[in-house]
């Protein structure tokens, strides 16, 4: 079958492999890939920035962002042929730590986890996989491609209800929310922001192309210009230092900032400490950084783009490429693109 893989750690080695089809073993299902989203993660393995194989082997089928049709699963389960798929990308680790054996494997204390198409497990991106019963996510058909978004949406699901168990340490009503960036992530914080009912607003650098009327069409405001602060809550997607540092910067009385998106390093934006510190204290401010995601929020992520409109979810997805064809395109970084997904069904 074929199968896009690397060799980790390794710029340079990218390419579409004929590879043996897997055999489920007990527990498993069967699945049939349809689609797999492309990320910056994927373009950090590229590059050589990180990734490891599974134990024993030198390449890494790539993928973590799934959707698939099921073809074979075991009879007691909760899935059946034609069922569709999204894979849970983390695994918890065979130890386990505390975390990972309550099933927060997204907390894992050890590192000792795995996670698909990134670090010691094979991803998604092969025409066909399998994967553990308990690690897949039933998704309504109804949704079809758009189902492929689940898994950025599920880092935001968890996002959220950290930022709402934060929020209950005092009398909170939140009311105003800053999202920097409107790639998918930005899009889905936003998404689940208006869901929730309040002021969205959305900062991105691009004045032109689909981001602006994505956003816009949620309700939410949409600007390029820089902001003066007064949120309550701030969601960090670009992953860029000067954002971050100007985010870090506001003086928002119980401000709750969420860093999402990862900096490049290195960088050459420097954070003044003390009086970073000072606005943190004087004003009982909460920073975190979140990452990956459990059952509980892939779950949470279903049910927020089962409410979404099919529509607005699909114009997320601004470029689709088959395999069959130049498949390599979908690795590339466009300006103004928002999703690429990989179409693996024929």
């Amino acid at each position: 079958m074929r199968a896009v893989t690397i060799a980790p750690r390794t710029p340079g080695s990218l390419r579409l492999d004929d590879i043996p089809a897997p055999r489920p073993a007990p527990g498993q299902l069967l699945v049939q890939a349809l689609a797999v989203g492309v990320c910056g993660t994927d373009r950090e393995l590229i590059d050589g920035h990180y990734g490891e194989a599974p134990p024993g082997e030198k390449r890494l089928v790539l993928g973590h962002e799934s959707l698939g049709r099921v073809l074979e699963a075991p009879a007691q389960s909760a899935f059946a042929a034609g069922d569709l798929v999204v894979g849970i990308v983390r695994h918890p680790d065979p130890v386990p730590c505390a975390n990972c054996a309550a099933g927060e494997w997204d907390m894992c204390r050890n590192g000792l986890y795995t996670e698909r198409g990134i670090k010691q497990a094979h991803g998604f991106c092969s025409d066909f996989f399998t994967i553990e019963n308990s690690m897949a996510v039933k998704v309504e058909k109804s949704l079809g491609l758009a189902a492929v978004l689940l898994e950025p949406a599920s880092i935001l699901a968890k996002a959220w209800e950290h930022i709402e168990r934060i929020g209950k340490r005092a009398r909170w009503e939140p009311r105003r929310v800053l999202v920097t960036g409107a790639g998918p992530v930005g899009l889905m914080a936003a998404l689940m922001g208006m869901q929730r009912g309040l002021e969205v607003h959305v900062q991105d650098h691009n004045e032109t192309g689909p981001k602006p009327a994505l956003v816009r069409e949620l309700g939410a405001k949409y600007f390029s210009a820089e902001t003066e602060g007064g949120y309550d809550i701030i969601i960090e997607c670009s992953g860029a230092p000067a954002i971050i540092r100007k985010v870090l910067g506001f003086e928002t009385p119980n401000l709750i900032v969420c860093l999402t998106g990862l900096s490049p390093a290195p960088s050459d934006v420097k954070l003044e400490l003390a009086p970073w510190n000072q606005a943190m204290v004087l004003n009982n401010q909460v920073v975190f950084g979140t990452v990956n995601a459990n059952r509980r929020h892939y779950r949470q992520a279903a049910e927020a783009l089962a409410r979404a409109g099919k529509a607005w979810l699909e114009r997320l997805i601004t470029r689709k490429i088959r395999l069959r064809e130049k498949w390599q395109q979908a690795y590339e970084k466009v300006r103004g693109d928002v999703k690429t997904v990989i179409l693996l069904e024929d």
